[in-house]
């Protein structure tokens, strides 16, 4: 049936249960889950389908991320989410990019779950109180008080300021100049003092096991890249709604790095190296608000 609820809604109940896991292979389960659980509901009884779907999806996330959580414990390296090719859509719709740049998710992986619930369904989808409350388990006047604490930690924590499509776009494109060339001084230039690189491998690619802090460390390591593989091919497509990096390495897909630019210059740098979180990066995913 194409005018099936479920069906309308599916790109949102994706991008929920996304930001809420960082995960699409477990956000494709939990949206799996979802519909059989839909399917069984007697729909004439279900006043608001929307709000509905979305507190079924929650509910199914919740008891995902507290399984996941303890399986990413025994990971291997630093944890990033999974990096989803995203269309010009997702980019212009800064809230929405924002909230699923790689930069963010990492952030949200510092909260408690039922934290980060709320506060993607409050400050991403705008979702009531009620309807939180209802979705987490909780009162209303306590879905509030965590929506607040869940705040102040996101706002320590997030980069500070947004920047341009275009902005973006010239300081990767300095980066990868300065990279493909061997250029240190180039790179030193486009890197903030503070830069910090967070790498993936998963214990299946090479990677720093521990963030690499500081734009020395981190120019050095990109600066051996134009040595040990000349000629890579390197792109730049729109990941997490951001401009991003594309390495292809002997032929094939190697590395898939993402920025946080500030005043001109790469302050965070997120490289994904683990072969099994790059498949969803030849086809754009279907994110909505």
């Amino acid at each position: 049936m194409t005018d099936d609820p479920f069906l309308a809604h599916r790109s949102l109940l994706f991008t929920v249960a996304y930001e809420l896991l960082g995960s699409a292979a477990d956000a494709d389960d939990v949206v799996q889950e979802t519909w059989l659980r839909w399917a069984e509901v007697d729909r004439a009884t279900v006043r608001d389908p929307r709000a509905y779907l979305v507190r079924i999806v929650t509910r199914q996330a919740l008891n995902r991320l507290r399984t996941v959580s303890r399986r990413r414990e025994d990971y291997v390296g630093e944890w990033l989410p999974e990096p989803l090719l995203t269309s010009p859509d997702v980019a212009e719709d800064v809230e929405l990019a924002e909230s699923v740049s790689i930069a963010m998710l990492t952030v949200l992986e510092t909260l408690a779950p039922v934290e980060r619930a709320v506060l993607v369904l409050r400050e991403v989808f705008a979702v009531p109180y009620e309807e939180i409350a209802e979705a987490v388990d909780k009162s209303t006047a306590a879905v509030r008080q965590i929506a607040h604490r869940a705040r102040g930690h996101v706002a320590a924590r997030r980069p500070r300021m947004a920047v341009s499509r275009s902005e973006q776009q010239r300081v990767v494109d300095r980066f990868l100049a300065a990279v493909t060339a061997g250029d240190v001084q180039g790179l030193m230039d486009v890197l903030a003092p503070d830069v910090v690189l967070v790498a993936d491998g998963g214990g299946l690619a090479p990677a720093a096991r521990r963030p690499l802090a500081g734009r020395e460390k981190v120019a050095t390591t990109f600066a051996r890249f134009a040595a040990f593989a000349p000629g890579v091919p390197i792109t730049t497509p729109l990941v997490n709604g951001a401009v991003a990096a594309r390495i292809d390495a002997g032929g094939q897909f190697d590395t898939a790095i993402t920025f946080v630019v500030e005043d001109g210059r790469i302050t965070r740098m997120f490289a994904m190296r683990n072969p099994h979180k790059l498949g969803r990066l030849d086809e754009v995913a279907q994110l909505r608000r």
